[in-house]
């Protein structure tokens, strides 16, 4: 965020604008060799709004865009082989339903057996007979599904809704565009959790362990989270020049 702050007169060259690439590439390659594919992808998408934000030229994002379509080919060579069964299962995970579409398809189970109102706090057969795999984790939104049910859910989404809306207020209304990049950043980070998870567990996106902001089960993830709080909530208070 300093960095595209600093320099934001000079991403008119596209050499200045693949500098960022450069400094976090580092990063996503070493998260991406873990192998943790999702989370370099999450890093990959929030630098790009952050760019965005920081007013890179569109036609830079657009060939970003096509260049990163045109290395698929060359990604899927050095996927490991969990990875590339999990997005050929995403098409259909009932290709392999006791291995590994067996995730999906018993989140999917759950979610859908929540009904409207839901089976009731630690009441859910899925859940609490251990069908469904990484419920503390992965698939806490299928839990939140199957036991308070549609209702449940709507209220959750409602409150990421309510985060998410106030981080984009105080990225607005930053004295400056390192406070904007910062509440960007921020923003950024718990939202693509959110969906992807969200979406993960719904079946509507590939399986990649991305946790649930606030609800999945993880001390260094919730450390995240709190630092991601944090950064808003210091943008906020820095918003008026004294």
């Amino acid at each position: 965020a300093d960095f595209l702050s600093i320099n934001k007169l000079k991403f008119d060259s596209f050499f200045y604008y693949l500098l960022p690439f450069a400094y976090t590439g580092v990063l996503i390659l070493l998260v991406f060799m873990q192998p943790d594919l999702g989370t370099s992808l999450v890093y990959l998408a929030i630098l790009i709004i952050m760019l965005f934000v920081a007013g890179v030229k569109i036609k830079y994002l657009v060939f970003t865009f096509l260049a990163g379509l045109s290395s698929v080919p060359v990604l899927w060579i050095f996927l490991k082989d969990y990875q590339k069964n999990r997005l050929i299962l995403f098409l259909n995970p009932n290709l392999d339903p006791l291995g590994g579409g067996y995730n999906v398809i018993q989140s999917r189970i759950a979610i859908g057996s929540g009904g409207f109102l839901g089976n009731g706090i630690f009441s859910g057969l899925q859940s609490q007979l251990n069908f469904l795999p990484a419920q503390h984790t992965d698939f806490i939104f299928s839990v939140v599904g199957e036991e308070l049910g549609f209702v449940g859910t709507i209220l959750l989404l409602g409150l990421y809704a309510i985060i998410l809306w106030r981080g984009i207020k105080i990225a607005l209304e930053a004295r400056d565009l390192l406070g904007t990049l910062l509440a960007t950043g921020a923003v950024s980070f718990l939202f693509f959790h959110i969906v992807v998870n969200i979406g993960m567990a719904m079946g509507m996106l590939p399986a990649t362990g991305l946790p649930l902001p606030f609800l999945s089960y993880g001390g260094s993830f919730m450390i995240s989270n709190l630092i991601a709080i944090g950064i808003l909530l210091n943008v906020e208070l820095h918003k008026i020049k004294w």
